[in-house]
């Protein structure tokens, strides 16, 4: 009995200096905070080291727009066209440019054997 209240008394004693030396847990909501600001410093710094090259394209898309928008008029149509007789692009190659300027795309051989669609129509190529 006398060894319980010895120990229940330096258990009382240490408990004191124990529980001020807890610190309060900071809430979560400032820890959210804290998240927060740190990833939009980071989002801020990743713009800042962005910017001069989303100038650069910029300055690069309005120059090629005119020259984008003609090729697509001239060329859409006859593109579509091709597009249209092509079953799965990822069936051919890269295209080949020949020394006399020709264009190929070769199918690829372990594709499986085109079929082309009965009622699509003929087109000049």
């Amino acid at each position: 009995m006398k060894h319980a209240f010895h120990a229940a008394l330096v258990a009382a004693l240490f408990a004191g200096p124990v529980s001020a030396q807890v610190e309060e847990a900071p809430a979560e909501d400032e820890g959210f905070s804290l998240m927060q600001e740190g990833a939009e410093l980071f989002f801020r710094g990743i713009m800042g080291e962005m910017e001069p090259a989303i100038e650069d394209f910029r300055a690069f898309a309005e120059m090629a727009e005119p020259h984008l928008r003609s090729l697509l008029s001239e060329m859409g149509p006859a593109l579509m066209q091709v597009l249209d007789r092509i079953d799965d692009i990822a069936n051919y190659e890269a295209p080949e440019i020949l020394e006399n300027g020709d264009i190929i795309i070769r199918r690829k051989r372990e594709a499986p054997e085109f079929t082309p669609d009965p009622d699509a129509p003929e087109i000049e190529i």
